[in-house]
């Protein structure tokens, strides 16, 4: 019993830790986008339907305890060999890295399959596999208590890694602690694989309860599916709100894992009724959060959007355990569960991004689990009007009114598009200017009067805009690099004989700031000789560097922090040694670290004090009527003396006495934890 508990409870921490680590580490090769996190849940949903299926299969094969125990061997022998190549045995080198492309899901799955397919496919199994073996030796035991003991080791395992794991151990040292926790795990499955070695002919033998139906394995793929589609819809809302970090993703997911432990453990948990009341009472409270976005504490936010989930989750879930079947047909069971959560996964990534122009599979699972909810409460209905009638009308009527409202903002707006990288709106502006947004973020607006006009956080007295405009080398042919394009405001800047280089990633900007649509024409329009380089722009600015290309940049706008959602990688001290790598002797760097929920000044003043770099910040106030926003910049210079020119100066705020004990941000480590506000 110790051993088959020790086994279930090893292998779901394993699983549920390797999930944040891994996306964490491959996160920087495709730009820092939400969608990462999200098509590596796709990943491991589809790995894990492989691993229901093998367990599936092997509890009807004779000598199956040998079978697993070669394939443990196997995985075992790839760990060891990874290791000698690789940084550690689960983190790919960095040839391995591939340029970002427009829809780079392939290109996720490819490097996740190398990295972790193996391990990740053993331990998926593991589950069902231990839990057939244990029904067959324990039959007068419930195998739905180690299901729920599953995910508690999935949860711990979850929660352990932002606050235990991410803080306290380099990405390398977690990759090798993981590979010691595996073969620790190898072992023990291996000894009750070894147990069950001769008993194939009894584990596969005919079962004498009844076979569930077509129709009930059906309902166990919606029931699962759904759950699975409101995860990861609730997780990308969260993700474009808030921020891409590990710790903002784990929650929803340790929300969804406390439901089937809930739910699993005993029927206690799981009301109808009042899962029904709670449901409707949350998304009314959904609603009204929604209206209040911009002001809303974001803590508040994101306690609904979670509470949404884990209402939806136990309705699902609730009625899954309610339709388990008996131990006989417990893989199959599993299988059914988690093609579910594969389709559902399959959904959000591979298909609302072609059918939706927005992040419509939210309200999609939301209406779907209202869908449930009716038919389960079918006969209740008939037989009288109810309370739980009552809400389940209300909230369908709240749905209607939110997608019609969302809708009608989609036909105010002059272009929409999602791609992988996030959902991008041009929206017109009484007919005075055109606005880009990515998500909730304002990126650029441009005045159809006053075309030239600098607006938004890069107006003349912003900090770039200070910059800029009282630069030594304005009006001398100044090379001035922007990581992050917008919809191109800087460029507004631009004299005769400048050089102005783009980095930009997400290929529906590039498009629109290169004037398709006629809705932006900063670019158009500057005088400087203009560029825009596509793809991540660190990549690009390594590539360039080994080319013996070094851009010699007298200004560097790192412009890539203002949105919620900040790529961790283009502010570490190798991403700042490279930056360094591209900046003339006299060179500036203008780092925009206007951000609502994370505060970048600690990360930023201990890359000035490991390069030797002087640092000022330059705030801006909004006032009344004018066309700037409030912003932050940092200004980083080898040279003070391009520091304490006497426009900047008149704004600027000393780094005198400041410290902080937040340590130097690495590719290796980095903990957005830290830093929220």
């Amino acid at each position: 019993m110790l051993f088959f508990v020790l086994s279930i409870f090893l292998s779901a921490f394993l699983l549920f830790q390797i999930q944040p680590m891994i996306g964490k580490f491959i996160l920087p090769w495709f730009g820092g986008t939400p969608a990462v996190w999200s098509t590596a849940m796709l990943f491991f949903q589809v790995l894990l339907t492989g691993g229901y299926a093998y367990a599936y299969w092997l509890v009807k094969r004779p000598k199956q305890g040998w079978i697993h125990i070669a394939l443990l061997g196997v995985t075992i022998a790839l760990l060891a060999a990874l290791g000698l190549v690789w940084p550690s045995p689960i983190t790919p080198s960095a040839d391995t890295r591939l340029v970002a492309a427009n829809f780079p899901i392939l290109d996720i799955f490819l490097i996740l399959a190398i990295s972790v397919g193996l391990p990740y496919f053993v331990l998926a199994s593991n589950g069902p596999l231990m839990q057939a073996w244990f029904s067959r030796l324990f039959p007068e035991q419930s195998y739905a208590k180690l299901y729920a003991l599953s995910n508690v080791g999935s949860l711990f395992g979850l929660l352990a890694y932002p606050v235990l794991v991410e803080p306290s151990l380099t990405l390398l040292q977690q990759g090798w602690a993981w590979a010691g926790g595996f073969a620790l795990f190898a072992l023990v499955a291996g000894i009750l694989s070894y147990r069950a070695r001769d008993e194939g002919g009894a584990l596969a033998q005919v079962s004498s309860s009844e076979k569930p139906s077509g129709s009930l394995r059906v309902l166990w793929i919606i029931l699962s599916g759904t759950a699975s589609l409101f995860l990861l819809s609730v997780t990308n809302q969260i993700s474009q709100e808030v921020a891409v970090i590990p710790f903002l993703w784990i929650v929803p997911l340790a929300v969804y894992l406390l439901s089937f432990i809930f739910a699993f453990s005993d029927s206690r948990w799981y009301d109808r009724r009042v899962y029904t009341l709670l449901f409707s009472a949350t998304s009314i409270a959904m609603l009204w959060a929604m209206t209040q976005t911009g002001s809303l504490n974001v803590i508040l936010q994101i306690a609904i959007y979670n509470l949404l989930l884990f209402l939806a989750c136990m309705i699902c879930h609730g009625e899954l355990y309610r339709l388990r079947p008996h131990a006989d047909h417990l893989t199959s069971f599993y299988l059914m569960v988690s093609l579910g959560g594969a389709a559902g996964g399959i959904f959000v990534n591979l298909i609302a991004p072609f059918i939706f122009t927005g992040y419509w599979e939210f309200y999609l699972g939301w209406v779907t689990t209202m869908a449930i909810l009716v038919i389960m409460l079918f006969p209740r209905l008939l037989a009288k009007v109810n309370l739980q009638a009552f809400s389940l009308v209300v909230i369908f009527l709240v749905c209607v009114v939110l997608l019609a409202v969302n809708f009608n903002n989609l036909e105010n707006a002059l272009f929409v598009e999602r791609n992988f990288y996030g959902v991008i709106r041009v929206r017109d502006t009484d007919g005075k200017a055109h606005t880009m947004i990515h998500g909730v973020t304002v990126h650029g607006i441009q005045f159809l009067d006053e075309r030239a006009l600098s607006t938004t956080y890069y107006v003349e007295d912003s900090g770039v805009g200070l910059l800029l405009l009282n630069h030594p080398k304005r009006g001398e042919n100044m090379r001035v690099g922007v990581l992050g394009l917008g919809a191109g405001t800087l460029a507004t800047y631009a004299q005769p004989g400048d050089v102005y280089r783009y980095y930009e990633i997400n290929p529906v900007v590039v498009q629109l700031a290169e004037g398709e649509g006629g809705y932006f024409t900063f670019l158009k329009d500057s005088k400087a000789e203009t560029s825009v380089v596509t793809g991540d722009a660190r990549i690009s600015l390594e590539q360039e560097l080994a080319q013996g290309q070094p851009q010699n940049f007298d200004v560097l706008v790192l412009d890539t922090f203002s949105s919620d959602s900040i790529p961790v990688h283009l502010v570490t001290k190798e991403a700042f040694a490279l930056y360094l790598g591209h900046l003339a002797k006299d060179g500036v760097i203008a780092a925009h670290i206007s951000n609502r929920h994370l505060d970048l000044q600690p990360v930023l003043w201990q890359l000035a004090q490991e390069f030797g770099l002087e640092m000022i910040q330059v705030n801006r106030l909004a006032s009344a009527g004018d066309n700037g926003f409030p912003s932050e910049w940092i200004l980083l210079a080898r040279d003070p003396a391009l520091l304490e020119i006497p426009a900047i100066q008149s704004r600027a705020e000393s780094f005198a006495g400041y410290t902080t004990s937040i340590r130097l941000w690495t590719d290796d480590y980095s903990n957005l934890f830290q830093i929220l506000k």
